[in-house]
Formats: C-alpha cells, structure tokens, sequence
C-alpha cells in the first residue's frame, strides 16, 4: 500500500468523526476550544489504535466484530443522536457548555466511529503493511480532518441555532443507521 493510498484511506476513515465533530459543535455552541480540541485527539488516537488492535487480533475475532460492528456504531451513535434531538426540544434556555460534552461521549464517539479502522487493520495483516507507520498516518490525518470539522461545526452551527443540535442528533442517527444496513 503506497503513501498517498494510507492517505486516502485515513481521509475515508475520518468522514464518519469528521460528521460526528459537526454534530457535537451543533449541539454544543458555548464549549471552550480548550475543551473541543479534544475531538480530534479522541478521535485521532482511536482511529490510530483500532487497525494496530485489529493488525494483532487478526483472525481471533475478526469475525465476531465484523459481525456487530454495525449493530454497535448504531446503538451508540443512536442513542447520542436521539439524545441530541430530545434535549434540543427539552432545553432549557442556557446554551450548551463543556459539560454536556463528556470524556464517557467523546469515548463513546471515538469508539463507534473508529471500529471500520478495527477492520482496516485486518486488512493490513493480509496486504504485509507495516501496522505502526499505516496507524500512524491514519491518525495524523484524522486529526487535521478533525480540525478542519471544529471549525465548519463552530460556524454553520452558530448561524442554525437551535436546529444545528437537530440537524446534529439526525446526522449520528444516520451514520448510525448506515452501518447497521452496511
């Protein structure tokens, strides 16, 4: 696998935390960029880890986990999804903070949306990629894929208002729905 495809490949996998990341800057308009640089480097040490752990688990539970991939990134991001839709209609009138945004949600997100790069690691096993170099490239990218997300999330979410946090809760449910149906 060339450079430029392992590029490709962690821009593919980014696109799911990529919508994430918008989502949670709908839903949460008043957190810090202290607080919100912490999406890309959830999201970037996940989608740097899960192809090492599925490089090295290979074929003891590829199986099993690409059997319920899909059924757990639906019940994640569903239920994060839907959480975002009730509260947008049972919020109260103070705008979202740092603490709606938890360390549990963000690893929760991280997880559900890194268990395709679990499979890309499988793959690396059968194609003889050098695992640390791949994983590493994947993250980095992830990262600066993330970055570019904070920042289109903090501005179309502040000009939507209050529907961001819908448009957001229907984003991760559809994520959601499409890796169960894949």
């Amino acid at each position: 696998m060339s450079l430029l495809e392992i590029i490709l490949l962690g821009v593919a996998l980014s696109m799911d935390a990529f919508a994430v990341t918008i989502s949670n800057m709908f839903a949460h308009r008043g957190i810090s960029t202290r607080h919100a640089l912490l999406m890309p480097l959830f999201f970037g040490v996940f989608q740097f880890g899960m192809p090492l752990i599925g490089y090295f688990a290979g074929s003891l539970v590829a199986d099993l986990i690409s059997q319920y991939a899909g059924i757990i990134t639906f019940v994640i991001l569903g239920y994060i999804g839907g959480k975002m839709i009730w509260d947008a209609f049972h919020e109260e009138e103070e705008e979202s903070d740092d603490k709606d945004l938890t360390l549990g949600t963000l690893t929760f997100q991280a997880i559900a949306t890194s268990i395709d790069a679990l499979g890309v690691g499988f793959s690396f096993a059968a194609l003889a990629v050098e695992p640390f170099s791949a994983a590493g490239i994947i993250g980095i990218t992830t990262f600066l894929c993330i970055l570019v997300a904070l920042r289109l999330g903090r501005s179309f979410g502040g000009k939507l208002g209050n529907k961001a946090t819908i448009v957001g809760g229907i984003v991760l449910i559809l994520i959601g729905l499409k890796s169960l149906l894949l």
